[in-house]
């Protein structure tokens, strides 16, 4: 229930574990974002069908009416259009807002450092404590102009950029594999071929999703790994289709109901989520099979099966491959027979929220054992006593902490809202889906 900006966790006192439901979820963020740039930069009008509005999206979309290309929508059907003009932006001259949407942030910064013109580039109080130097002094080498407004490294700032002969450019992806895959997708629009090198450690589920979408609208990279990094080819003039596009439901989203089963020892089955998805988060399922629960994809979709006994396995696991679902498998150790380790997400304290903090204050505040160290964290199983979670306007810590409000008593989050992120009515499907259990 919410009530003062603040959602009281109804807990689940019955058994549920004979008990099957269906959930349906919106559109995945991370393809939605990126399908929206692709069609921008594409030779003619994309439609996006299953398309995510959520405050990141709408922010996105604004920010390319802002940028003058053609953008019709609507939130009844999830259908969004956009005509490209073949790499071209319509306005050489422009200020845009991304709001804290970090896809927004540095795909669009990408795009903008690409091309010709004068652009200034707004962001929220959260997302202007985000890092952006990574990328900053790729376009840098590039040849562009940056003049920060308020901090050196950190939105707003104003970007302009005119030809060069860059050839080679260095990226570090230590903080966030957005700045690769800002450069991957705008690297058609360098006036020559270009070699992108990484440096820095980092999962790299999301640049797959990034080369294979590139792919989907019509544009292969190649690329090398060697010892250091990786390194990637892209080809100047190489634009992409426009074409019909449909994005898959988001599996981030998904995990949070797939958890909810593994933690109740129900069957919760949510509709289209398939093995076969693209997207980086599909790895929970098998983690969650690790954990003791029975995972089964059927023709709706995929279900997953809590233990019958209640009993989750304590695990150790390396999470940077799927490192959103950090705050979602620290819950699930909470009631776990042994302590949890998850390795591999270091990165993690770069975005909305230092995330390996915000984990150990509000285990700690609940009365649960935790351990924070360099590249991870280990939560040993305990009872949670009532508390107030402080989200830190990050969604993914709203979410994952009304998990533990489904089996503890007195588990309030505070500022649910900040879900309208990526996922506005997730309380209410989760309000939708207790009623179906109970």
């Amino acid at each position: 229930m919410i009530s003062c900006n603040k959602y009281y966790v109804t807990p689940i006192t019955n058994s549920v574990a004979n008990k099957k439901v269906t959930v349906c979820v919106p559109g995945s963020k991370s393809i939605t974002n990126r399908a929206l740039l692709l069609a921008a930069l594409s030779n003619g009008t994309s439609t996006l069908s299953g398309a995510l509005f959520s405050d990141d999206s709408r922010h996105f979309i604004q920010c390319l009416i802002d940028l003058g290309f053609p953008v019709t929508y609507d939130e009844n059907t999830k259908v969004v259009t956009v005509t490209g003009y073949n790499g071209k932006i319509p306005n050489k001259c422009a200020r845009i807002h991304v709001g804290s949407a970090g896809t927004a942030a540095r795909f669009l910064t990408a795009m903008l450092g690409f091309c010709e013109g004068t652009y200034e580039i707004q962001a929220s109080e959260q997302m202007k404590k985000r890092p952006m130097d990574s990328l900053m002094n790729c376009l840098t080498q590039l040849g562009c102009s940056i003049t920060y407004l308020e901090k050196d490294g950190f939105l707003p700032c104003i970007i302009s950029r005119k030809k060069n002969d860059t050839t080679e450019i260095t990226v570090n992806i230590e903080k966030s594999s957005q700045f690769l895959s800002a450069l991957l997708i705008a690297s058609c629009l360098n006036d020559n071929d270009i070699e992108i090198h990484t440096t820095g450690s980092h999962g790299m589920s999301y640049i797959h999703i990034t080369t294979k979408m590139m792919e989907q609208f019509g544009y292969c990279i190649d690329y090398i790994e060697n010892e250091n990094g990786f390194t990637f080819f892209g080809k100047s003039n190489a634009f992409y289709k426009a074409q019909h596009y449909l994005i898959e439901p988001d599996v981030s989203s998904a995990s949070y109901f797939f958890a909810m089963a593994a933690l109740l020892g129900c069957s919760i089955t949510v509709k289209n989520v398939f093995f076969s998805s693209m997207q980086g988060d599909i790895k929970l399922l098998s983690i969650l099979q690790e954990m003791g629960c029975t995972v089964t994809e059927t023709e709706e979709g995929t279900c997953v099966t809590g233990p019958s006994d209640g009993a989750l396995k304590g695990i150790t696991v390396d999470m940077s491959g799927c490192s959103d679902q950090t705050m979602t498998v620290a819950c699930l150790a909470v009631f776990a027979n042994t302590k949890t380790t998850i390795t591999g997400i270091s990165h993690i304290r770069f975005q909305e929220s230092n995330r390996i903090a915000a984990i150990c204050n509000e285990l700690t505040k609940m009365g649960i054992q935790c351990e924070e160290f360099e590249d991870g964290i280990t939560i040993y199983p305990g009872i949670p006593q009532p508390s107030l979670v402080h989200t830190y306007d990050d969604h993914r810590m709203a979410m994952a902490f009304s998990l533990i409000g489904l089996k503890s008593e007195g588990i309030v989050i505070d500022n649910p809202k900040c879900c309208s992120k990526t996922f506005e009515n997730y309380f209410e499907v989760l309000e939708d889906t207790i009623k179906r259990l109970s």
